[in-house]
């Protein structure tokens, strides 16, 4: 029996059949795989030209894990797919061989397992493959005109924003005290919150420069000429005051001046929160307490008995966080962070009202996207790997900034405000993109 099975294998072989038209004769050697040398099962073509069974394929990528032809050795691009109508000639031409050949590889179990094993990585490997032309082949429509007009209104708000303010040389976090003009002193006055502009006329009459602002008390503003009755806006100027004598400028009370004082400090939180928000969190705990924690976190979980009247007064009296402030600042942090930085920016609406929008809807897709990213993980059965993940992340990203830091002197300030200004206003845009690409291969995979 086994003679009789090998020699019909071998009459299989050398099986040849007949064009109708020409009255040549097909060999079944003209469709064999160059890895085995025996009929092609499942026919893959490469970008190269070659073809292969696809289990041949699978069983070179395995021992390999190159993406190259076993033959001509010619890199290979995107996931390679079976031949169909190689495929189908084939299987008209030569069935009874191709059955024989299909049922010796069902028998071989690492067969099986380097199929497996390569069909997985090509579901890894199919969505991030630019897939637009076939959704849409002129690459426009809807979705297309929709970012290329959110990219001109940020185009046109960030040449507003540059041409409306001041230069960040001339801003009075860098201008002493002393030399400040009375007009100074009142926009100084101003930017303490809608209240200060009661008593704006009072400095006015009084002509109060940068000399004589140094020189007053919290008597003089409750005697004449300034009659300020109120004792928390009392209390506030005398606070912004006394940070002015200390500093000598103008402390930073707004994004942009915070921006001109720290520029690097704020080009380093402006990408770790988009990046890395839990990280930065963390940073800023460790490292900046004082100045950038305690307003952070009592801006994103008040205390309730705040009854302040703006956000500068609020933050000039700061108290340790509470046990309450604690728990839902920790809550938030661990399961939604980008939350915390969108409660935050939703804050300073009124100081900053398009630059705050554009931040609370970038965390609105940051968070959508780490969604995303945790559901491939669910899906992949790969939880268990978050811990390998994030601590492989962080040495990245501690090595960025460590390699940022040793070059920040010798980078122009030109190309730190561009990197800037397009993690702030572009990359919510570059982010809804990612968003609906990342809604398709989801939609693709339940599909």
């Amino acid at each position: 029996e086994d003679e009789t099975s090998q020699g019909e294998m071998e009459r299989a072989k050398g099986e040849t059949h007949v064009a109708p038209e020409t009255g040549r004769q097909i060999s079944v050697s003209e469709f064999q795989c160059h890895c085995c040398y025996d009929i092609l099962v499942n026919p893959t073509t490469l970008n190269c030209g070659h073809s292969f069974c696809r289990h041949c394929l699978a069983l070179w990528w395995v021992s390999s894990k190159k993406n190259e032809c076993p033959e001509c050795r010619e890199k290979w691009e995107g996931f390679p797919k079976v031949n169909i109508l190689l495929r189908d000639v084939i299987e008209k031409l030569f069935a009874d061989a191709l059955e024989q050949r299909k049922e010796d590889i069902q028998q071989n179990s690492e067969v099986a397992r380097s199929l497996a094993t390569f069909q997985k990585y090509g579901n890894d490997q199919i969505p991030t493959v630019p897939n637009t032309g076939r959704i849409n082949p002129r690459g426009g429509g809807f979705f297309s005109g929709v970012l290329t007009a959110l990219t001109c209104v940020a185009v046109v708000l960030l040449g507003y924003h540059w041409s409306s303010r001041e230069f960040e040389e001339d801003l009075l976090v860098h201008k002493p005290v002393a030399k400040w003009t009375a007009e100074e002193v009142i926009l100084w006055l101003e930017q303490l919150g809608p209240w200060a502009s009661h008593y704006k006329e009072r400095f006015l009459l009084e002509k109060v420069n940068g000399r004589l602002l140094l020189t007053l008390t919290e008597e003089d503003f409750i005697k004449d000429p300034y009659s300020i009755e109120n004792s928390n806006h009392r209390k506030a100027i005398m606070a912004e005051l006394e940070c002015v004598k200390t500093l000598g400028v103008k402390p930073p009370q707004n994004l942009w001046e915070y921006k001109a004082v720290n520029p690097g400090k704020s080009l380093f939180l402006l990408y770790a929160m988009k990046n890395s928000p839990r990280l930065s969190m963390l940073y800023l705990y460790l490292f900046d307490y004082a100045e950038a924690f305690l307003p952070f976190i009592h801006t994103i979980c008040p205390m309730q008995e705040d009854n302040y009247e703006d956000i500068v007064t609020k933050l000039l009296d700061l108290k340790d966080p509470s046990w309450k402030q604690w728990r839902e600042f920790i809550v938030k942090y661990l399961f939604l962070p980008y939350q915390l930085i969108a409660e935050f920016a939703w804050d300073w609406l009124d100081v900053h009202y398009w630059t705050s929008r554009f931040i609370i809807v970038n965390a609105m897709l940051l968070s959508v996207l780490e969604l995303f990213s945790f559901w491939r993980l669910w899906s992949r059965r790969e939880l268990k790997t978050i811990p390998h993940r994030m601590w492989r992340y962080f040495w990245k990203v501690s090595t960025q900034g460590l390699f940022v830091a040793i070059f920040w002197p010798f980078i122009p300030q030109f190309v730190c405000n561009c990197l800037f200004y397009w993690a702030l206003y572009f990359n919510p845009i570059i982010n809804i993109d990612l968003v609906v690409k990342e809604a398709r291969r989801l939609e693709t995979q339940v599909q």
